[in-house]
């Protein structure tokens, strides 16, 4: 296919996705703000007045250690035998249960883990930064883009059923976007309104970013990878061909299945990090904070507003037990509280029980050697794929070690949808066999596996809150006020959904509103700015 037969809008709306200029995932899972990091000093006494909080996860230890700071007492009540809610990196003997198949335990090596929930921490998330400084959780670089990585797309295509490195792809588009736009204005085929000599440094900044040749034409460069590495003496090194448009046209890689890439997304920009050791770290550190406050295995049953503070009946190791207190703060998921009896009104009812959450799964995969590193030079990173598995994450920890896990799969939807309803066998089956067309050492490394498809988690019952701009406007808005005394917190009431600066933004939003109802004060969240 000729560049002159190509539309430009069309070339520049597809080959936009693939190079940042397009971000559907974004908007859809309104990641459109970050979480600023704010001073949270807070004056005044609490003087022991209980506050009940649902939920063990990050917003709900988070909202007992602040308050705990102010003299409150706190109650945590969280159903799981474990704290940190999605906030969950899996080991060995880790345990799951969802509601479409029985109890699988992990049987990793007991240095190994994979992160089940969160596992990016983006580097203006400064409040999920600040805690994890504050709590003395150390952290390093997370590599999300690597590209060295691969794209694989199952089709008919000519580059279709093969792994082809990130870079090739981002290289080709890049390269031929430039050069159509480098020769439509050099032939005054677009209504700049530039002068000449603006367009000449159009031109020239174009030719530079494409690697275009004097012709203003895109050939391979070095930019795209050797099929021959340089090396010693005359061996100069052999570049890759570049890819045809047609080629890449006819085989899926300009197709919605790749367009959530987002490397370029302003959440997935790096620098980005991760707690050392495991994601669980951070929720650890919380939960050293709060012990004495925290209740596992604490089933909440029931959620009762009373004329004069708020009664919670939970069963705790198969006893009926309940607790009252001057307010409460729930941090359960959506989907789960609307199943859970209350007496809200009927707005906070009915947002709670259309409430949308993402479905969502990964697969944790376990190799006796690092192939991606050793056989293919991988180092973090993400695999895009447009089969049933989506993504395959290669850790970014422990390089060059002996073995490792990688995510088998990331999925979402209905490809998540598909995986999840599927009994664990089955999946590992499907993320071995599907791997396997793009790792064919598969066969010969792997040793275990552990899937968690979140919408079949029965405490979750799925992987984030998902709104539209009409549901922003309806039930968003009536969970950000209190229901008498019980107030709202979680991911889900930000605009940091799927992310742990969600969970802390939420919570210290609600501690405020907490603490100016109890002590009397006119408190406005958040308090101050920061001073960087």
């Amino acid at each position: 296919m000729s560049l002159e037969k190509l539309s430009r809008r069309d070339f520049l709306q597809k080959s936009g996705a693939l190079t940042g200029g397009t971000l559907p995932i974004m908007l859809a899972l309104g990641m459109l703000k970050s979480a600023p990091a704010l001073a949270f000093d807070l004056t005044g006494n609490g003087n022991g007045k209980s506050i009940v909080i649902l939920g063990g996860g990050i917003a709900g230890m988070t909202a007992a250690y602040e308050l705990n700071k102010l003299g409150y007492t706190c109650t945590i009540l969280e159903t799981r035998e474990r704290s940190g809610g999605r906030c969950w990196s899996v080991r060995n003997g880790s345990l799951s249960t969802e509601i479409t198949n029985g109890k699988q335990q992990a049987k990793f090596d007991n240095d190994l883990y994979f992160n089940a929930g969160p596992s990016r921490i983006p580097h203006h998330h400064q409040l999920t930064l600040h805690y994890c400084k504050e709590l003395g959780v150390p952290l390093q670089i997370y590599n999300n883009v690597n590209e060295n990585a691969y794209y694989f797309s199952e089709g008919k295509g000519a580059l279709s059923n093969k792994k082809i490195r990130v870079r090739e792809i981002h290289n080709d588009l890049r390269g031929y976007t430039t050069e159509l736009l480098a020769k439509a204005i050099d032939q005054n085929k677009l209504d700049t309104g530039f002068t000449k000599e603006d367009s000449e440094k159009v031109i020239s900044w174009l030719m530079a970013e494409g690697g275009l040749d004097p012709d203003k034409l895109y050939k391979a460069s070095a930019r795209r990878g050797y099929i021959e590495q340089p090396g010693p003496k005359n061996r100069s090194g052999k570049i890759s061909d570049p890819y045809t448009l047609s080629e890449i046209l006819g085989s899926g890689l300009m197709e919605p299945d790749f367009y959530n890439v987002a490397e370029y997304t302003y959440e997935l920009q790096m620098t980005m990090f991760q707690a050392v050791g495991g994601m669980d770290q951070i929720a650890k550190a919380l939960e050293k904070k709060v012990a004495a406050n925290l209740k596992l295995n604490a089933k909440v049953d029931s959620i009762t507003n009373l004329d004069q503070g708020v009664k919670v009946t939970y069963t705790e190791k198969g006893v009926s037990k309940s607790i009252t207190a001057d307010l409460c703060i729930c941090t359960i998921p959506l989907p789960v509280l609307s199943n859970i009896n209350h007496n809200f009104s009927g707005d906070v009812s009915r947002s709670i029980d259309f409430a949308s959450y993402i479905q969502t799964s990964k697969m944790g995969l376990q190799f006796k050697r690092r192939f991606w590193e050793e056989d293919e030079a991988i180092y973090g990173g993400i695999t895009h794929t447009n089969n049933e598995l989506t993504q395959i994450f290669y850790p970014s920890n422990d390089y060059q070690g002996k073995k490792g896990i990688l995510l088998g799969y990331y999925n979402f939807n209905d490809k998540a949808k598909a995986v999840g309803d599927l009994s664990y066998q089955d999946r590992l089956t499907l993320a071995l066999s599907k791997g396997s067309l793009i790792h064919p050492q598969y066969a010969n490394e792997f040793e275990n596996a552990f899937s968690v498809s979140w919408h079949k988690v029965p405490e979750n019952l799925g992987g984030w809150a998902v709104y539209t701009s009409e549901t922003r406007k309806t039930q968003y808005q009536a969970l950000l006020k209190p229901d008498k005394q019980t107030y709202f917190a979680g991911e889900h009431l930000t605009y940091l959904n799927a992310w742990m600066a969600g969970a802390f933004e939420s919570a210290r939003s609600v501690v405020a509103d907490v603490h100016a109802r109890l002590s009397e004060q006119r408190i406005a969240y958040p308090t101050t700015e920061s001073k960087g």
